[in-house]
């Protein structure tokens, strides 16, 4: 029985993009030989599009079953690099009888270098850099974790710039609730677009971002804007495994 388990999501599964952060933060975890284990295909979604949707029936379906391998495998403590998966499996779960530890990646990878266990290169990649980050709903609002992913940034030699909106007044990317998956409705203009405009109004070089799911959005209104030469968007994990030299 591993001392972590790494919850993939679907994205983190399925999604091209967001299979670079899966690799990077897979990385880090060997490079600290930190004792891990995936389900594999026997992970299955949360269940946090289907609730977040309003389909409760569904969500305990997908839960029940999920909190029985769970249960099943023993599972102390998961880590992921999902904040819906990170809500849903921390402040959902133990109603339905599924009761564990659950860090979000960030967490990880800060605790990780404040033991020791991980070392940034000098390797002045990030080096004069303005990096902003973008809050996710699910981990800032939902569960106030604001400090982690931004100790983690302060720690590339970059410079942290904060967008007018951010930790507690944050902007949703316009993903979360199942938006994902759905047309928007008729209006003047979509959400990421508006969030992209905050983070380009901060003049960074990096949009970092902590979710998927505000990596995809971003990234969209990174190309709305035709930014792509001039702004990366890039998870925590892929910033820190870069600095580390992995």
């Amino acid at each position: 029985s591993p001392d972590i388990l790494f919850w993939v999501g679907c994205a983190g599964s399925f999604d091209d993009r967001a299979k670079k952060i899966t690799k990077a933060l897979v990385k880090i975890l060997n490079h600290c030989k930190v004792n891990f284990a995936v389900l594999g295909t026997e992970e299955s979604c949360t269940g946090d599009p289907a609730k977040r949707a309003g389909n409760e029936f569904t969500f305990q379906m997908q839960a029940l079953m999920n909190i029985e391998l769970l249960n099943g495998y023993e599972v102390k403590k998961i880590v992921t690099a999902c904040p819906h998966c990170f809500n849903t499996l921390k402040n959902e779960y133990p109603e339905l009888g599924g009761t564990y530890e659950v860090i979000h990646h960030t967490q990880l990878i800060q605790d990780l270098i404040n033991t020791g266990k991980l070392t940034l290169a000098d390797n002045g990649t990030f080096k004069g850099k303005k990096i902003t980050f973008h809050d996710p709903c699910y981990l800032g609002r939902a569960n106030d974790v604001y400090e982690a992913p931004r100790a983690l940034i302060e720690k590339l030699d970059a410079a942290l710039v904060e967008m007018k909106r951010c930790k507690t007044n944050g902007l949703c990317c316009g993903a979360g609730g199942a938006q994902m998956f759905k047309e928007a409705e008729k209006g003047n203009k979509e959400i990421n677009i508006e969030r992209t405009e905050d983070a380009i109004e901060t003049s960074a070089n990096i949009i970092a971002t902590g979710c998927p799911f505000c990596n995809t959005m971003m990234t969209d209104g990174v190309k709305h804007f035709e930014k792509e030469e001039d702004v990366k968007v890039m998870d925590i994990a892929e910033l820190i495994a870069n600095a580390a030299d992995l």
